[in-house]
């Protein structure tokens, strides 16, 4: 089979690769103050919300993606909110799948944080606190260098894996040509109309890409182990 990629398939990756990267940096802003928190703590209510997060790991994508449907429709509570200010409906809008993408990959920058958090070196960061270091000064000279690695890694997968969505997208923001059809879909399309080769083309993209990821992922264990 030629390999080539149509304008549309093109459109599908440059929308897949803007979705993922807008939604790991949403997330490594949202996951490091909560897997701080949940590294240092052990009550049962850091064990309800470390399992709440955990939850897209187990759920069947189409599940999440009703759910998440249903919050953001005219009717739901976040589109109620949206409809008041004048805001157009978040479902079937990249602005929907964003939101979706955000609780779907959310365990996959949220573990690795935790992790990473729980294995820095406490007395450091007890002796900046003793000097009354700001909690920044102690976040960005001390634990920030310490979990780089831990940083790294969660970007990787979390971007990675929204790149790999397929059924919370479709239920969220259907299958709208430049609004929210991304690569995964695209090729959905394609098999869809029998146009195996197109399909095969996107189809070696993703793949390539997902083993680089796994590759980069194995290396920095590796490369955590040895600094350990």
């Amino acid at each position: 089979m030629p390999f080539s990629l149509s304008p549309d398939d093109w459109q599908s990756i440059i929308l897949t690769l803007k979705l993922s990267l807008i939604v790991t940096c949403l997330l490594l802003l949202a996951c490091t103050p909560l897997a701080l928190w949940l590294s240092n703590n052990k009550s049962r209510l850091a064990v309800f919300v470390q399992t709440i997060t955990a939850l897209p790991l187990v759920l069947p994508p189409t599940v999440l993606g009703f759910y998440c449907l249903l919050i953001l429709s005219p009717t739901g509570f976040i589109g109620q909110y949206s409809h008041w200010f004048g805001l157009q409906s978040l479902a079937f809008s990249f602005a929907g799948i964003v939101f979706a993408s955000c609780l779907y990959s959310l365990p996959f920058v949220l573990q690795p944080l935790i992790n990473s958090f729980s294995l820095l070196d406490t007395r450091a960061i007890e002796a900046a606190r003793t000097l009354q270091a700001s909690p920044s000064d102690v976040f960005f000279s001390i634990i920030l260098p310490q979990s780089k690695l831990g940083f790294i890694s969660a970007a990787i997968l979390g971007f990675a894996h929204t790149m790999g969505e397929f059924g919370v997208i479709l239920m969220v923001g259907g299958n709208i040509g430049g609004e929210t059809r991304v690569a995964s879909l695209q090729i959905y399309e394609h098999v869809e109309s029998l146009n195996f080769a197109q399909a095969h083309s996107l189809s070696l993209v993703l793949l390539g890409f997902s083993f680089v990821v796994l590759f980069m992922v194995y290396s920095l264990g590796q490369k955590q182990a040895v600094f350990k």
